[in-house]
């Protein structure tokens, strides 16, 4: 199995400075899934899903954290 680090996409497309280079690295993580046997691309489906899942449930802890403040 790869470990495709989809972090490092993630961050990198957090700190892009303009729509264009966000676009080009849309563009080349796009590049890299068509490049994968299909194999890899369900891999890399199954390891996209859980870092959505991760960076999910730490917006939300980070939300609910901010609404308990609020209550007090």
């Amino acid at each position: 199995m790869k470990n495709f680090n989809l972090k490092s996409y993630h961050v990198r497309g957090m700190n892009a400075s303009t729509e264009a280079e966000k676009q080009a690295i849309n563009q080349e993580l796009k590049t890299l899934y068509e490049s994968l046997s299909e194999e890899d691309k369900k891999d890399f489906n199954e390891q996209l899903q859980s870092f959505l899942i991760k960076e999910m449930a730490a917006i939300k802890s980070v939300y609910d954290a901010t609404q308990t403040d609020d209550l007090n």
